[in-house]
């Protein structure tokens, strides 16, 4: 073999390596929504006692 027959050959392990390359990574992959990627689900149950607390009863026990 000649030296002119190896680079050939190099530049056609070039080429098919590049083609496999392309094949393997020539797409990206497909698209994930922010949406999809965060859970949201409260930190504690909820209470239902705890969310009869009226705010404004301050006023009517305390100012009235």
């Amino acid at each position: 073999m000649t030296k002119a027959s190896e680079a050939r050959e190099t530049a056609q392990d070039t080429t098919d390596a590049a083609v496999l390359r392309r094949t393997r990574f020539g797409s990206l992959p497909e698209r994930i929504r922010p949406e999809d990627t965060v859970e949201t689900r409260p930190a504690t149950v909820p209470d239902p006692a705890r969310d009869t607390y009226n705010p404004d009863e301050w006023l009517i026990r305390y100012c009235g």
